[in-house]
C-alpha cells in the first residue's frame, strides 16, 4: 500500500475501533476485547474483500461482544465485506449471519438462511403477559404456564398445536392486558434441536 493510503486506512480504522490509546500499548498489556477489536482493525488494512473470523466473540463481555457484532455489520454494510463467521455463540450467528451453517462431526446438517433455520425449527413461542388484574388461570390446547405471580405470567405456546394469533385473542377476551411480549426461543435452543434430529 502506498503510505498515504496506509495512513488515511489506518486513521480510519483507529477511529472506527476506539483503539488509539492502545496503539503503543504492548499486546500482553491489553484486555481480550481490546487485543480482538486490534485484531480485526489489523485485518482489515489492506481492504479485504473476504474475511474469514474464528470466534470473534469468545470470552468477551456482553457489552464488547455487542461492540465487536456492530463493527462487523458496520463494516459489511460499508465497505461490502463479505465475512466468513465461526462460533459456537449462537448470538454471533442470530446478530451477524443471512446463511448458517451447522456441522456436527465433519458433516454439514444445516444449510440455509437463518430466517428459514427459523422458521422450519420454531415450534414454540414464549408469551410474556403484564395484566391489569391478578391472574385467574388460562387454559387450552399448546398452552402451557411457565410461571405467574400477582399480575405477571409467562406461558410457552406450542405454534404448531395453537396459532399464535388465536392464543393471544383469547387471553385478550378474558383479561385486561397493559402489556405483551411474543418472543422465539433463544437460537442456541434452535441449533439444539437440528442436532437432536440427527442424534436421536
Amino acid at each position: 500500500m502506498e503510505q498515504a493510503t496506509y495512513r488515511q486506512r489506518l486513521d480510519y480504522l483507529v477511529e472506527l475501533f476506539e483503539i488509539g490509546d492502545h496503539l503503543q500499548v504492548p499486546v500482553r498489556k491489553l484486555s481480550l476485547g481490546e487485543r480482538m477489536r486490534c485484531e480485526i482493525a489489523a485485518s482489515l488494512l489492506h481492504h479485504p474483500r473476504i474475511l474469514f473470523l474464528d470466534e470473534p466473540t469468545i470470552g468477551l463481555d456482553v457489552v464488547v461482544k455487542q461492540r465487536i457484532r456492530d463493527l462487523i455489520l458496520e463494516l459489511n454494510q460499508q465497505e461490502g465485506v463479505t465475512i466468513f463467521l465461526t462460533s459456537h455463540d449462537a448470538g454471533d450467528v442470530e446478530v451477524l449471519c443471512k446463511r448458517a451453517m451447522v456441522i456436527n462431526h465433519g458433516e454439514v446438517i444445516y444449510d440455509g438462511r437463518v430466517s428459514t433455520l427459523r422458521r422450519d425449527y420454531i415450534h414454540a413461542k414464549t408469551v410474556s403477559l403484564k395484566l391489569g388484574e391478578p391472574w385467574q388461570g388460562f387454559d387450552g390446547p399448546g398452552v402451557e404456564v411457565l410461571k405467574h405471580k400477582g399480575y405477571g405470567v409467562k406461558l410457552k405456546v406450542d405454534t404448531a398445536v395453537a396459532p399464535i394469533e388465536e392464543v393471544v385473542g383469547r387471553l385478550l377476551a378474558r383479561y385486561t392486558i397493559a402489556d405483551i411480549t411474543v418472543d422465539n426461543p433463544p437460537m442456541e435452543e434452535i441449533i439444539g434441536r437440528i442436532y437432536t434430529r440427527r442424534n436421536p
